[in-house]
């Protein structure tokens, strides 16, 4: 865990900068109807991961193909832990930005068996965001990602994304749909919940967890906002629908 609390508020090498920015005016409608979702079953449950096959026409086969070259928006490189050196920038898609890191677990907020002071040293009782009842988010049974702060690198607000937007994480093969759900340091970058972890089969443990290699996908879709943030399977509905819209036919 190395998230900041903000209560006011991947890997891609030699990736060339361009000012070119998402329109974030023009949001995706985060009410769309699931049947809407395209490429992927909208029945989906949340916890059902989609096997990247070999079909060229596969979700996962085309998401890939979709980021791997970067329009680099950050001004500047994030490192994959503190102390690195940076090498991961945020990159722009249609309506969406994307990053490839590692994934470092996340359990603050509330206290749970999975996540308190004793199982995690770092731990903190609060999140950036909060519930629809005013609490710190459950990192062991909600798939959130951590954004960095806002700094001259990037700020998430002023390019649209905001928390409770859609995050999807792509990790071997296999999709989840998580929330910007907490603000962490602004120089690192790669990071999400117990519960994202768990769901991709990723140890998640908050001590010793983690993937350290840079092969995690993150996709964030600014405006597909969900709404209350807990609903996972409105995280589900609504994420399935942007990513059917940013990969088109």
């Amino acid at each position: 865990m190395r998230s900041l609390v903000v209560l006011a508020s991947t890997v891609v090498l030699g990736c060339g900068a361009s000012s070119t920015l998402p329109d974030a005016s023009t949001p995706f409608d985060a009410g769309a109807d699931a049947s809407d979702a395209g490429p992927l079953d909208a029945g989906t449950d949340a916890g059902s991961n989609v096997d990247a096959g070999a079909d060229a026409g596969d979700p996962v086969a085309k998401l890939l193909a979709l980021t791997s070259s970067c329009t680099q928006v950050s001004n500047g490189l994030y490192s994959l832990n503190a102390g690195d050196t940076p090498t991961v920038p945020i990159c722009s898609l249609t309506n969406a930005f994307f990053w490839k890191a590692d994934m470092d677990i996340d359990c603050d907020g509330k206290q749970t068996t999975q996540c308190n002071i004793q199982t995690d040293p770092d731990y903190q009782n609060q999140t950036a965001a909060t519930d629809s009842k005013g609490n710190p988010l459950d990192a062991a049974n909600l798939p959130y990602v951590v954004v960095p702060g806002k700094s001259t690198r990037f700020d998430p607000a002023a390019n649209g994304l905001k928390l409770g937007d859609v995050i999807l994480v792509l990790y071997k093969g296999q999709i989840e749909y998580a929330v910007y759900g907490d603000v962490g340091p602004s120089a690192d970058i790669g990071e999400a919940s117990y519960a994202t972890a768990q769901a991709l089969g990723i140890n998640p443990d908050p001590s010793k967890g983690g993937v350290d290699p840079p092969d995690v996908l993150y996709v964030a879709f600014p405006g597909a906002l969900v709404s209350p943030i807990e609903d996972h399977a409105k995280a589900v509905s609504v994420g399935q629908a942007a990513l059917a819209k940013l990969l088109g036919p």
